[in-house]
C-alpha cells in the first residue's frame, strides 16, 4: 500500500475548554485535521466520555494543554493516559506547573507519561507544526 502524501494527521485536542486555547492551535496548524470536544455539545457523562474516547482511537496524535486556568486537569489526565495505552502519540503543554509546585508534585506522572511535554502552547505549537504532510 503506498502513503497518502495529501493525509492529514489527525490531532485530537485535550484540555480545558475555556481558555480558548484551541482556537491557537487550529488557526496556527491548518495542515491538520482536528478532533475538537468544544464542538460535540453532549452534556451527559457517558455520552461526551464515548465521543472523547472514539477520536482519540480515531486520531493519530493527542495534542493536550494543562493551561493555567484549569482547575484540576482530571480530564486531560485521562485522555492522555487513554491515548498512552493506544500507542498514541502525545504532545504535552503543561503552562501550570511552574507556577504551582504542588499542583507540579501531583501532575508529573501526565508529564511523564507524555511523549514530550512544553512549558508554553507556542513551544508546542511550533513542535506539532513538524507534523505536517
Amino acid at each position: 500500500m503506498k502513503n497518502n502524501p495529501t493525509r492529514l494527521p489527525k490531532v485530537y485536542l485535550a484540555g480545558g475548554s475555556h481558555s480558548g486555547w484551541q482556537y491557537e492551535v487550529i488557526k496556527s496548524c491548518s495542515e491538520i485535521e482536528f478532533y475538537d470536544p468544544r464542538t460535540h455539545n453532549l452534556s451527559k457523562p457517558e455520552q461526551y466520555t464515548l465521543w472523547d474516547m472514539h477520536h482519540i482511537r480515531l486520531s493519530n496524535i493527542l495534542f493536550g494543554c494543562m493551561n493555567k486556568d484549569n482547575p484540576s486537569g482530571y480530564g486531560l489526565s485521562f485522555e492522555v493516559g487513554y491515548a498512552k495505552g493506544l500507542g498514541k502519540t502525545v504532545i504535552l503543554v503543561d503552562e501550570k506547573s511552574s507556577e504551582d509546585e504542588h499542583f507540579q508534585r501531583q501532575f508529573a506522572i501526565i508529564r511523564e507519561a507524555a511523549d514530550i511535554c512544553f512549558d508554553s502552547l507556542e513551544d508546542g505549537i511550533n513542535y506539532l507544526k513538524s507534523f505536517k504532510s
